[in-house]
């Protein structure tokens, strides 16, 4: 795919590919010209970030970098629409396969994959050259990461989860409406919160909400900023039930992030990547080493049971703990089998070191 560059202008594209989107008078040439120079940071490419990704390359933006941490798994295709059971047999990350997928539909723009779990240490380099940051994650702590990194570079930012048959968004953008932190000023404890793993999730939900999260991005990248509304919108796609919060007055003056400028998350010394995943039987672990050597992994790991190895991973059955490590090359394990962190942590600790 070739990256466009901030001089490209309609006629270089085909216009038959976007012009029923240029007829539209909110866009017309203009604004797709808006839409081929930008760049979007994708934060999690599943059931949210797959129906998002898919909808901004159909529309032309030109550059979508997509972080997630994950490969495709079976239970993932109900719900997130760019995968399909090769992906699956191939145990793809979901940001190659979203690549894959995304250049059998648009070759003319530039899909940035990246095979990370963002964190406090790579988001401000994952932003560099970003116009945008949409949510596409399933986890707190990210989404307030998310918060501060878009107040600290000034980068809006789209807010979007579901969970069961309820769903959310916002748009915040600094300076001009409430941040995160102004509607919800503590992270709740995540412990405490619904997860697609418990209470399920219907696949319409993160549809309606990731087409949601898709036009609010068309505004401001089109430069149709006037038509957004700052409202969170809650919607239960089961009950009919739809809500609209106005949150233009919701701006608090102490607040620590957008008002102090004080970035909790984003400074914190801390890295703990043990996480329970989502919609899985699943712990990730950060391994002793910042980065693996996935061929002396594999070797490593070739007398503790049954190895398979792709470019992206190596993934070890362990049959006398009934475990299934998959090893990343920037040192994250995947430890399937057990929802207890502290056993996961022994197992990767077993095998790869502490």
């Amino acid at each position: 795919m070739r990256s466009l560059s901030k001089e490209t202008t309609i006629t270089d594209v085909s216009i038959d590919r976007y012009n029923r989107q240029i007829l539209l008078p909110q866009i017309g040439k203009a604004g797709q010209e808006r839409l081929m120079k930008s760049s979007v940071l994708l934060v999690g490419c599943g059931a949210l970030g797959s129906t998002i990704a898919e909808q901004l390359a159909r529309a032309g933006v030109g550059r979508i970098r997509i972080a997630d941490r994950d490969i495709v798994e079976l239970s993932n295709l109900q719900r997130q629409v760019l995968f399909d059971e090769n992906d699956v047999k191939e145990q793809l990350p979901k940001a190659i396969a979203a690549k894959r997928r995304l250049g059998q539909i648009n070759s003319q723009i530039s899909i940035d994959p990246r095979i990370v779990d963002v964190d406090s240490h790579n988001i401000e380099q994952l932003c560099e050259g970003i116009d945008l940051i949409l949510d596409g994650t399933d986890n707190v702590f990210t989404r307030y990461l998310i918060n501060d990194v878009s107040i600290k570079r000034n980068i809006p930012w789209i807010y979007g989860g579901c969970v069961g048959t309820q769903g959310r968004m916002m748009v915040i953008r600094p300076g001009k409406g409430p941040c995160l932190r102004c509607i919800f000023p503590e992270a709740p404890d995540g412990r405490d919160l619904p997860t697609c793993d418990i209470a399920g999730v219907l696949s319409p939900v993160a549809t309606v909400v990731g087409a949601m999260q898709t036009v609010a991005a068309l505004k401001i990248l089109s430069g149709n900023e006037s038509a957004l509304h700052l409202q969170l919108v809650s919607t239960d796609l089961w009950t009919n039930h739809d809500q609209r919060t106005d949150i233009r007055d919701a701006r608090r003056e102490d607040c620590p992030a957008c008002s102090e400028r004080r970035f909790d998350f984003l400074d914190s010394p801390q890295r703990d990547m043990t996480a329970r995943l989502c919609g899985r039987n699943a712990v990730q672990v950060q391994a002793v080493h910042s980065t693996l050597d996935l061929v002396d992994t594999a070797k490593r790991l070739s007398f503790a049971g049954k190895v398979q190895t792709t470019p992206y991973m190596v993934r070890c059955s362990l049959d006398e703990l009934g475990f299934v490590l998959t090893v990343f090359g920037d040192g994250r394990v995947i430890v399937q089998g057990t929802v207890d962190p502290a056993r996961a942590r022994s197992a990767v600790s077993r095998y790869l070191g502490s």
